[in-house]
Protein backbone atom coordinates (compact mmCIF):
# COMPACT_ATOMS: atom_id res chain seq x y z
CA UNK A 1 0.00 0.00 0.00
CA UNK A 2 1.19 3.50 -0.78
CA UNK A 3 2.19 5.08 2.50
CA UNK A 4 2.81 8.68 3.51
CA UNK A 5 4.67 8.94 6.79
CA UNK A 6 3.85 12.59 7.23
CA UNK A 7 7.09 14.01 5.72
CA UNK A 8 5.04 16.23 3.44
CA UNK A 9 3.48 18.10 6.36
CA UNK A 10 5.23 21.48 6.75
CA UNK A 11 7.06 22.39 9.93
CA UNK A 12 4.77 25.39 10.41
CA UNK A 13 1.08 24.61 10.03
CA UNK A 14 -0.38 26.17 6.87
CA UNK A 15 -3.83 27.66 6.45
CA UNK A 16 -6.25 25.10 5.05
CA UNK A 17 -8.31 22.05 5.93
CA UNK A 18 -7.01 18.56 6.71
CA UNK A 19 -9.71 15.90 6.62
CA UNK A 20 -8.64 12.83 8.60
CA UNK A 21 -10.45 9.52 8.09
CA UNK A 22 -9.89 6.28 10.06
CA UNK A 23 -10.56 3.51 7.55
CA UNK A 24 -11.21 -0.18 8.13
CA UNK A 25 -13.40 -2.46 5.97
CA UNK A 26 -15.04 0.45 4.13
CA UNK A 27 -14.95 -0.88 0.56
CA UNK A 28 -18.65 -0.16 -0.02
CA UNK A 29 -18.75 3.42 1.26
CA UNK A 30 -15.24 4.90 1.08
CA UNK A 31 -15.32 6.34 -2.44
CA UNK A 32 -18.66 8.04 -1.80
CA UNK A 33 -17.45 9.48 1.51
CA UNK A 34 -14.27 10.90 -0.04
CA UNK A 35 -16.19 12.31 -3.00
CA UNK A 36 -18.54 14.11 -0.59
CA UNK A 37 -15.46 15.85 0.89
CA UNK A 38 -13.60 16.72 -2.29
CA UNK A 39 -16.65 18.06 -4.12
CA UNK A 40 -17.29 20.73 -1.47
CA UNK A 41 -16.44 24.41 -1.73
CA UNK A 42 -13.92 25.32 0.93
CA UNK A 43 -12.21 28.53 2.13
CA UNK A 44 -8.72 27.27 1.34
CA UNK A 45 -6.83 24.16 0.24
CA UNK A 46 -8.12 20.76 1.32
CA UNK A 47 -6.33 17.46 1.85
CA UNK A 48 -7.81 14.08 2.76
CA UNK A 49 -5.67 11.72 4.81
CA UNK A 50 -6.86 8.12 4.89
CA UNK A 51 -5.44 6.11 7.81
CA UNK A 52 -6.02 2.60 6.50
CA UNK A 53 -6.10 -0.43 8.77
CA UNK A 54 -5.66 -4.12 7.88
CA UNK A 55 -9.03 -4.60 6.19
CA UNK A 56 -10.51 -7.92 5.13
CA UNK A 57 -12.18 -6.49 2.01
CA UNK A 58 -10.89 -4.35 -0.89
CA UNK A 59 -10.56 -1.17 1.15
CA UNK A 60 -6.81 -0.93 0.47
CA UNK A 61 -7.31 -1.08 -3.27
CA UNK A 62 -10.10 1.49 -3.19
CA UNK A 63 -7.98 3.84 -1.07
CA UNK A 64 -4.97 3.49 -3.36
CA UNK A 65 -7.10 4.26 -6.40
CA UNK A 66 -8.54 7.36 -4.74
CA UNK A 67 -5.00 8.59 -3.99
CA UNK A 68 -3.88 7.85 -7.56
CA UNK A 69 -6.83 9.75 -9.00
CA UNK A 70 -6.52 12.90 -6.85
CA UNK A 71 -3.32 14.38 -5.41
CA UNK A 72 -5.31 15.81 -2.49
CA UNK A 73 -5.77 12.28 -1.10
CA UNK A 74 -2.91 10.79 0.91
CA UNK A 75 -2.58 7.48 2.72
CA UNK A 76 -0.99 6.49 6.02
CA UNK A 77 -0.82 3.00 7.48
CA UNK A 78 -2.61 2.04 10.68
CA UNK A 79 -1.22 -1.42 11.49
CA UNK A 80 -3.28 -1.87 14.66
CA UNK A 81 -6.59 -1.16 12.92
CA UNK A 82 -7.77 0.78 15.99
CA UNK A 83 -9.65 4.05 15.55
CA UNK A 84 -7.61 6.26 17.95
CA UNK A 85 -4.35 5.04 16.42
CA UNK A 86 -5.69 5.81 12.95
CA UNK A 87 -6.73 9.31 13.99
CA UNK A 88 -3.40 10.11 15.64
CA UNK A 89 -1.44 8.78 12.64
CA UNK A 90 -3.51 10.95 10.30
CA UNK A 91 -3.15 13.99 12.57
CA UNK A 92 0.62 13.56 12.64
CA UNK A 93 0.65 13.72 8.82
CA UNK A 94 -1.81 16.61 8.52
CA UNK A 95 -0.58 19.85 6.97
CA UNK A 96 -3.25 22.41 7.82
CA UNK A 97 -4.57 24.42 10.74
CA UNK A 98 -8.17 23.12 10.65
CA UNK A 99 -8.70 19.39 11.15
CA UNK A 100 -11.97 17.69 10.19
CA UNK A 101 -12.74 14.17 11.34
CA UNK A 102 -14.83 12.10 8.93
CA UNK A 103 -15.57 8.37 9.10
CA UNK A 104 -15.31 6.11 6.07
CA UNK A 105 -19.08 5.66 5.86
CA UNK A 106 -20.04 9.24 6.74
CA UNK A 107 -21.42 11.61 4.10
CA UNK A 108 -20.96 15.32 4.78
CA UNK A 109 -23.77 17.76 4.13
CA UNK A 110 -23.32 20.40 1.43
CA UNK A 111 -21.03 23.29 2.51
CA UNK A 112 -20.01 21.34 5.64
CA UNK A 113 -16.36 22.45 5.43
CA UNK A 114 -17.08 26.13 4.73
CA UNK A 115 -19.76 26.28 7.42
CA UNK A 116 -17.54 24.61 10.00
CA UNK A 117 -14.68 27.05 9.41
CA UNK A 118 -17.10 29.98 9.64
CA UNK A 119 -18.52 28.72 12.95
CA UNK A 120 -15.01 28.15 14.33
CA UNK A 121 -14.19 31.77 13.53
CA UNK A 122 -17.47 33.16 14.87
CA UNK A 123 -17.40 31.28 18.17
CA UNK A 124 -13.69 30.94 18.87
CA UNK A 125 -14.37 27.27 19.62
CA UNK A 126 -11.73 24.57 19.83
CA UNK A 127 -14.10 22.05 18.24
CA UNK A 128 -17.41 22.38 16.43
CA UNK A 129 -19.75 19.66 15.24
CA UNK A 130 -23.30 19.02 14.20
CA UNK A 131 -25.94 16.37 13.76
CA UNK A 132 -25.31 12.66 13.35
CA UNK A 133 -28.06 12.09 10.78
CA UNK A 134 -28.84 8.37 10.95
CA UNK A 135 -30.35 7.17 7.66
CA UNK A 136 -31.38 3.56 7.12
CA UNK A 137 -32.33 1.63 3.98
CA UNK A 138 -33.79 -1.60 5.40
CA UNK A 139 -36.72 -1.63 7.83
CA UNK A 140 -34.36 -2.58 10.66
CA UNK A 141 -31.87 0.20 9.86
CA UNK A 142 -34.72 2.70 9.61
CA UNK A 143 -35.98 1.61 13.04
CA UNK A 144 -32.50 2.10 14.52
CA UNK A 145 -32.24 5.49 12.81
CA UNK A 146 -35.58 6.59 14.27
CA UNK A 147 -34.56 5.36 17.73
CA UNK A 148 -31.27 7.24 17.50
CA UNK A 149 -33.14 10.46 16.74
CA UNK A 150 -35.56 10.12 19.66
CA UNK A 151 -35.23 11.10 23.31
CA UNK A 152 -36.53 7.66 24.23
CA UNK A 153 -33.60 6.12 22.41
CA UNK A 154 -30.67 8.38 23.27
CA UNK A 155 -31.81 10.80 25.96
CA UNK A 156 -30.98 14.44 25.29
CA UNK A 157 -27.94 14.19 22.99
CA UNK A 158 -28.19 17.23 20.72
CA UNK A 159 -25.81 15.77 18.13
CA UNK A 160 -28.39 13.04 17.52
CA UNK A 161 -31.61 14.94 18.17
CA UNK A 162 -30.74 18.39 16.87
CA UNK A 163 -31.51 21.60 18.72
CA UNK A 164 -30.25 25.13 19.10
CA UNK A 165 -26.61 26.02 18.58
CA UNK A 166 -24.55 26.35 21.74
CA UNK A 167 -21.90 24.98 24.04
CA UNK A 168 -21.89 21.17 24.30
CA UNK A 169 -20.20 18.38 26.23
CA UNK A 170 -19.29 16.62 22.99
CA UNK A 171 -20.17 16.68 19.31
CA UNK A 172 -20.25 14.12 16.53
CA UNK A 173 -16.85 13.66 14.79
CA UNK A 174 -15.71 17.29 15.10
CA UNK A 175 -13.91 20.11 13.29
CA UNK A 176 -10.91 21.26 15.33
CA UNK A 177 -8.41 24.02 15.56
CA UNK A 178 -5.22 22.03 15.25
CA UNK A 179 -3.54 24.06 17.98
CA UNK A 180 -6.08 22.58 20.43
CA UNK A 181 -5.31 19.03 19.31
CA UNK A 182 -1.64 19.72 19.97
CA UNK A 183 -2.42 21.28 23.33
CA UNK A 184 -4.30 18.24 24.66
CA UNK A 185 -2.06 15.68 22.94
CA UNK A 186 -4.56 14.28 20.45
CA UNK A 187 -6.68 11.20 21.02
CA UNK A 188 -5.84 8.91 23.95
CA UNK A 189 -4.95 5.71 22.13
CA UNK A 190 -6.06 3.55 25.06
CA UNK A 191 -9.72 4.33 24.31
CA UNK A 192 -10.90 1.86 21.68
CA UNK A 193 -14.33 3.52 21.96
CA UNK A 194 -15.50 6.89 23.33
CA UNK A 195 -12.18 8.47 22.36
CA UNK A 196 -13.98 11.52 20.96
CA UNK A 197 -16.00 12.09 24.16
CA UNK A 198 -12.87 11.63 26.27
CA UNK A 199 -10.82 14.11 24.23
CA UNK A 200 -13.62 16.67 24.24
CA UNK A 201 -13.68 16.38 28.01
CA UNK A 202 -9.95 17.19 28.13
CA UNK A 203 -10.45 20.11 25.76
CA UNK A 204 -13.16 21.54 28.00
CA UNK A 205 -11.07 20.99 31.13
CA UNK A 206 -8.24 22.91 29.46
CA UNK A 207 -10.55 25.87 28.84
CA UNK A 208 -11.54 25.13 25.26
CA UNK A 209 -15.06 25.55 23.90
CA UNK A 210 -16.88 22.63 22.27
CA UNK A 211 -19.72 23.98 20.14
CA UNK A 212 -22.76 22.30 18.58
CA UNK A 213 -24.48 23.74 15.52
CA UNK A 214 -27.40 22.19 13.61
CA UNK A 215 -25.99 23.74 10.43
CA UNK A 216 -23.59 20.79 10.20
CA UNK A 217 -24.92 17.37 9.34
CA UNK A 218 -23.25 14.01 8.61
CA UNK A 219 -25.25 11.12 7.18
CA UNK A 220 -24.65 7.97 9.21
CA UNK A 221 -25.56 4.38 8.33
CA UNK A 222 -26.93 2.47 11.38
CA UNK A 223 -26.08 -1.13 12.21
CA UNK A 224 -28.01 -3.66 10.16
CA UNK A 225 -28.86 -6.42 12.67
CA UNK A 226 -29.78 -6.91 16.31
CA UNK A 227 -26.45 -8.64 16.93
CA UNK A 228 -24.41 -5.76 15.48
CA UNK A 229 -26.54 -3.18 17.31
CA UNK A 230 -26.17 -5.03 20.62
CA UNK A 231 -22.39 -5.24 20.24
CA UNK A 232 -22.17 -1.54 19.38
CA UNK A 233 -24.19 -0.37 22.37
CA UNK A 234 -22.54 -2.81 24.76
CA UNK A 235 -19.18 -1.32 23.75
CA UNK A 236 -20.56 2.21 24.15
CA UNK A 237 -21.56 1.37 27.72
CA UNK A 238 -18.27 -0.34 28.53
CA UNK A 239 -16.13 2.54 27.36
CA UNK A 240 -18.34 5.26 28.80
CA UNK A 241 -17.70 3.60 32.18
CA UNK A 242 -13.96 3.82 31.47
CA UNK A 243 -14.29 7.55 30.77
CA UNK A 244 -16.14 7.95 34.07
CA UNK A 245 -13.37 6.12 35.93
CA UNK A 246 -10.63 8.10 34.20
CA UNK A 247 -12.36 11.45 34.66
CA UNK A 248 -14.43 11.48 37.85
CA UNK A 249 -17.31 13.91 37.64
CA UNK A 250 -17.74 13.51 33.88
CA UNK A 251 -20.84 11.31 34.21
CA UNK A 252 -24.39 12.68 34.23
CA UNK A 253 -27.90 11.30 34.67
CA UNK A 254 -28.42 10.64 30.96
CA UNK A 255 -25.61 8.09 30.99
CA UNK A 256 -26.95 6.44 34.15
CA UNK A 257 -30.43 5.87 32.71
CA UNK A 258 -29.65 2.62 30.77
CA UNK A 259 -27.91 0.85 33.69
CA UNK A 260 -30.71 1.98 36.00
CA UNK A 261 -33.30 0.59 33.58
CA UNK A 262 -31.45 -2.71 33.31
CA UNK A 263 -31.12 -3.00 37.10
CA UNK A 264 -34.82 -2.28 37.55
CA UNK A 265 -35.88 -4.85 34.97
CA UNK A 266 -33.55 -7.48 36.44
CA UNK A 267 -34.68 -6.76 40.00
CA UNK A 268 -38.32 -7.05 39.01
CA UNK A 269 -37.84 -10.20 36.96
CA UNK A 270 -36.02 -12.02 39.77
CA UNK A 271 -37.63 -10.42 42.80
CA UNK A 272 -41.12 -10.83 41.38
CA UNK A 273 -40.87 -14.53 42.12
CA UNK A 274 -40.76 -13.67 45.83
CA UNK A 275 -42.92 -10.53 45.83
CA UNK A 276 -45.26 -10.21 42.89
CA UNK A 277 -45.58 -6.37 42.85
CA UNK A 278 -41.98 -6.24 41.62
CA UNK A 279 -43.23 -7.61 38.29
CA UNK A 280 -44.46 -4.08 37.67
CA UNK A 281 -40.87 -2.98 37.01
CA UNK A 282 -40.22 -5.12 33.88
CA UNK A 283 -43.87 -4.81 32.84
CA UNK A 284 -43.68 -1.04 33.07
CA UNK A 285 -40.48 -0.97 31.02
CA UNK A 286 -41.97 -3.19 28.32
CA UNK A 287 -45.05 -0.97 28.21
CA UNK A 288 -42.90 2.16 27.97
CA UNK A 289 -40.75 0.97 25.04
CA UNK A 290 -43.79 -0.47 23.29
CA UNK A 291 -46.06 2.56 23.57
CA UNK A 292 -43.19 5.02 23.23
CA UNK A 293 -41.62 3.11 20.36
CA UNK A 294 -44.83 3.01 18.39
CA UNK A 295 -45.34 6.72 19.03
CA UNK A 296 -41.90 7.81 17.79
CA UNK A 297 -42.16 5.53 14.72
CA UNK A 298 -45.75 6.32 13.79
CA UNK A 299 -44.69 8.21 10.65
CA UNK A 300 -42.34 5.46 9.46
CA UNK A 301 -44.78 2.68 8.62
CA UNK A 302 -45.79 -0.63 10.16
CA UNK A 303 -42.52 -2.45 9.44
CA UNK A 304 -40.51 0.11 11.41
CA UNK A 305 -43.12 0.40 14.18
CA UNK A 306 -43.09 -3.37 14.67
CA UNK A 307 -39.31 -3.40 15.18
CA UNK A 308 -39.06 -0.30 17.35
CA UNK A 309 -39.75 -1.78 20.84
CA UNK A 310 -37.11 -4.46 20.40
CA UNK A 311 -34.61 -1.96 18.94
CA UNK A 312 -35.09 0.40 21.88
CA UNK A 313 -34.77 -2.42 24.41
CA UNK A 314 -31.59 -3.66 22.70
CA UNK A 315 -30.01 -0.21 22.84
CA UNK A 316 -30.96 0.38 26.50
CA UNK A 317 -30.21 -3.06 27.91
CA UNK A 318 -26.88 -3.68 26.13
CA UNK A 319 -25.61 -0.17 26.93
CA UNK A 320 -26.58 -0.72 30.54
CA UNK A 321 -25.00 -4.18 30.61
CA UNK A 322 -21.77 -2.85 29.15
CA UNK A 323 -21.65 -0.04 31.70
CA UNK A 324 -22.41 -2.24 34.71
CA UNK A 325 -20.06 -5.09 33.75
CA UNK A 326 -17.14 -3.08 32.39
CA UNK A 327 -13.90 -4.33 33.90
CA UNK A 328 -11.57 -2.42 31.58
CA UNK A 329 -8.71 -0.73 33.38
CA UNK A 330 -6.26 1.64 31.69
CA UNK A 331 -2.77 0.57 32.73
CA UNK A 332 -0.43 2.07 30.15
CA UNK A 333 0.57 5.70 29.86
CA UNK A 334 -1.53 7.38 27.18
CA UNK A 335 -0.06 7.88 23.73
CA UNK A 336 -1.12 10.70 21.48
CA UNK A 337 -0.03 12.52 18.35
CA UNK A 338 2.81 10.79 16.58
CA UNK A 339 2.76 7.88 19.03
CA UNK A 340 0.12 5.59 17.54
CA UNK A 341 0.45 2.00 18.64
CA UNK A 342 1.34 -0.67 16.08
CA UNK A 343 -0.30 -3.50 17.99
CA UNK A 344 -3.50 -3.70 20.05
CA UNK A 345 -3.17 -1.85 23.33
CA UNK A 346 -2.17 -3.60 26.53
CA UNK A 347 -3.72 -0.71 28.39
CA UNK A 348 -7.25 -2.02 28.15
CA UNK A 349 -7.51 -5.11 30.30
CA UNK A 350 -10.87 -6.89 30.41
Amino acid sequence: MTQDTGDRAPAATATGISVVMPILNEERHLAHAVEAVLSQPAPGPVEVILAVGPSSDRTHEVAEQLAADDARVRLVDNPSGRTPDALNAALAAAAYDVVVRVDGHGILSADYLATAVRVLDETGAANVGGIMDAVGTTSFERAVATAMKSRLGVGGARFKLGGEAGEAETVYLGVFRREWLRRVGGYDSRFSRAQDWEMNYRIRQAGGLVWFTPELRVEYRPRGSFRALARQYRDYGRWRRVVARQHPGSINLRYLAPPAALAGVALGAVGGVLWSPLWLLPAGYVAAVTVGGVAVARADGLAVMARMPAVLATMHMTWGWGFLTSTIRLQDEPTGLGEAQTTPSNGAVA
